[in-house]
């Protein structure tokens, strides 16, 4: 049949995965860095990505298409959202993914002032587990009351202090727009819905790639209807914050 349907333009994407989050079907994936319909059958055609493309990339045309099929994407994102939702009590989840808080002391009596004094800049503050956005559960102890850095991947290969200028005292989610399959902004929603989060940091690249963490993260808080003070931080590819 011949129907309206998405028509992406490789050339122009950037590769940010803000038409993937935008996508309430599923139907756009990011693989090899590019944004791809991966189903025709998953597209409905009305162009929700459109708007949320910096680059234009995106298109609607109308062309030989499969039916949209509306049972089976929504059967789709059922068992992906069921599968954002693992959490404690899932016999079958990977132990790696176990969520657990870490204990942070900040002085250990066992080592000599010297030792400390060595040890200083390489202590890790981390304060929970897992990290990552898909790993983590919608909800937690550790989430009550938390400061929250959503952070790009590369933010702390680049930025040399960063967990003392970042994940201290904060519960922290990395994740990577470009190569992760799958809409972040669902499931920070579900997080920020679900706990009582006090403030959002966002930490991303300078790259462009690194728009779709951010527009996640702010969909996330559009969408769950909470006013929480947030704040944007840019690292650039040489390990300095950018300035505005």
């Amino acid at each position: 049949m011949i129907r309206k349907i998405v028509e992406i333009n490789e050339e122009l994407c950037n590769g940010c995965g803000a038409c993937a989050n935008a996508c309430h079907e599923g139907a756009i994936a990011m693989i090899n860095g590019k944004a791809k319909l991966i189903k025709d059958d998953y597209c409905d055609g009305f162009g929700d990505c459109l708007p949320a493309c910096p680059t234009n990339a995106i298109s609607i045309i109308e062309r030989e298409a499969v039916e949209y099929d509306e049972v089976s994407v929504k059967k789709r994102m059922e068992t992906k959202k069921n599968t954002l939702n693992i959490g404690e009590g899932n016999m079958h989840m990977c132990p790696g993914s176990m969520a657990r808080a870490l204990e942070r002391n900040e002085a250990d009596n066992s080592q000599s002032v010297a030792e400390q004094l060595n040890s200083v800049h390489s202590k890790s503050r981390l304060m929970q587990w897992p990290v990552q956005i898909k790993l983590v559960p919608i909800k937690a102890p550790y989430f009550e009351n938390a400061n929250l850095l959503i952070a790009a991947d590369c933010t702390a290969y680049a930025y040399a202090n960063f967990h003392e200028d970042f994940i201290k005292n904060h519960i922290t989610l990395v994740g990577c727009p470009k190569l992760d399959e799958g809409d972040y902004s669902e499931k920070l929603g579900q997080i920020i819905s679900n706990n009582n989060i006090k403030s959002i940091k966002i930490v991303r690249m300078e790259v462009p790639c690194c728009g779709g963490l951010e527009h996640a993260a702010v969909e996330a808080m559009r969408n769950s209807g909470k006013m929480i003070p947030w704040q944007v931080v840019t690292i650039t590819c040489d390990g300095k914050i950018k300035e505005d």
